[in-house]
């Protein structure tokens, strides 16, 4: 491990915005948080999660736009959540929390309907098909987000990835779910804002490549979700 690593994972340990539970905890569905980050922040207000948040450039920006909801990156990398973390330390963002976790134990970390909404940001779009379930937007991932959102809560998949556009539309169309906006060409649609036109440190390289950033916002209906026939 490098220097800067160490001194990153370090540093981490003394910010009370980082949670970084026990691997035994998580994948035994013990773990302390579940059910009590109104605690953390000392409010009730809506939480809302950054999942696959890297660098934590969502979670920060969207805290400092919307003082009255609770923000929560989730990432494995705490190399990388470390930037965010420092960032909401040193600018007293008390509604910007970041926990380090892998995303298939979400559930142990959340409890039913606590979460309001969801940021999908640039994940790994695990392109080889026998990689489909590792894909953050699979019916198997979906069917774990529906027990931690609250009835109607949203979900936004922001990817440079075409392929897990098409992908994440397919899974919405076989499960009969109508997406309330998507586009395959964020920055040349009609529903850019200035929330969607935050950008993370991996959309700004490949925005400098030329690739096309797609977005899709959806709600989940009351069945489960099943994933469709792969071609």
């Amino acid at each position: 491990m490098s220097k800067n690593k160490l001194h990153k994972f370090n540093e981490m340990e003394t910010f009370a915005n980082v949670f970084q539970p026990e691997f035994d905890s998580v994948f035994r569905n013990t773990c302390d948080l579940k059910g009590s980050w109104s605690k953390h922040f000392k409010n009730n207000n809506p939480i809302v999660l950054e999942l696959g948040c890297g660098k934590g450039e969502y979670t920060v920006n969207l805290a400092q736009s919307f003082p009255n909801k609770n923000f929560i990156g989730v990432d494995i990398k705490g190399a990388r959540i470390w930037k965010g973390a420092k960032f909401a330390t040193e600018n007293n963002l008390p509604n910007a929390a970041f926990l380090r976790t892998r995303i298939e134990f979400i559930n142990s970390c959340f409890d039913v309907n606590e979460i309001s909404e969801i940021w999908v940001t640039f994940p790994d779009p695990q392109l080889k098909k026998k990689r489909a379930s590792k894909r953050l937007t699979s019916s198997g991932f979906l069917n774990k987000y529906k027990l931690l959102l609250q009835p109607n809560g949203i979900i936004h998949l922001k990817t440079d990835s075409k392929e897990l556009y098409d992908y994440t539309m397919g899974v919405l169309s076989f499960n009969n779910i109508t997406p309330t906006q998507n586009t395959d060409n964020l920055y040349n649609s009609e529903i850019l804002n200035e929330y969607l036109n935050i950008k993370t440190f991996y959309e700004e390289q490949f925005l400098g490549i030329g690739k096309r950033i797609t977005y899709i916002q959806f709600r989940l209906n009351n069945e489960s979700l099943n994933e469709p026939p792969q071609e």
